[in-house]
């Protein structure tokens, strides 16, 4: 088993019955568990906009956060202490999802001068505030269009996860 698969068998293990209307959905790096269920749909009128059915989904989506605060720090507690990062929350509800409490952690990269101009633009046009905003909104942009292949190289993560498991071991 995968650290990841312990990581998410331990939370489909630990998580109270009826929070959520599914699994959730447990992904993890070295510096942080992030937990996403999909709620129960509000009852919203046939007939409400699409602003209306958004206010639904997010009043939905407070409620969980407000009413579980106490269980989740609980939760969080413990699998900080056995997994040695933190714990970030979120949920979904129809088309809606939020996330709370989650980190923000810097990360370190070289950059020549052809990248930093990319940044710079970017800054300077007003899209991103800051070369740390503009690196993390290419980032999210890169994540958002190239997902089949991000998720293909995931795969293989694992699977090269799960042979050195099986390899020998180091003395």
């Amino acid at each position: 088993m995968t650290e990841t698969q312990s990581i998410q068998a331990w939370f489909a293990g630990r998580l109270p019955d009826g929070w959520f209307t599914g699994p959730a959905e447990v992904t993890s790096d070295n510096d942080e568990i992030l937990v996403v269920g999909p709620l129960a749909p509000p009852d919203i009128p046939a007939d409400a906009d699409e602003a209306a059915k958004e206010h639904a989904h997010v009043g939905r989506i407070k409620r969980f956060r407000e009413g579980t605060r106490d269980t989740r720090m609980q939760i969080a507690d413990e699998a900080e202490r056995q997994f040695r990062r933190k714990v970030a929350w979120g949920a979904s509800s129809g088309d809606v999802r939020r996330l709370f409490t989650t980190m923000s952690v810097p990360v370190m990269t070289r950059l020549r001068l052809p990248e930093r101009q990319v940044l710079d633009t970017l800054v300077e046009s007003g899209v991103a505030r800051s070369r740390s905003d503009a690196l993390a909104w290419c980032v999210r942009l890169v994540g958002k269009h190239e997902a089949d292949w991000m998720q293909d190289l995931r795969d293989a993560l694992v699977h090269v996860q799960k042979v050195r498991a099986e390899g020998p071991t180091t003395i």
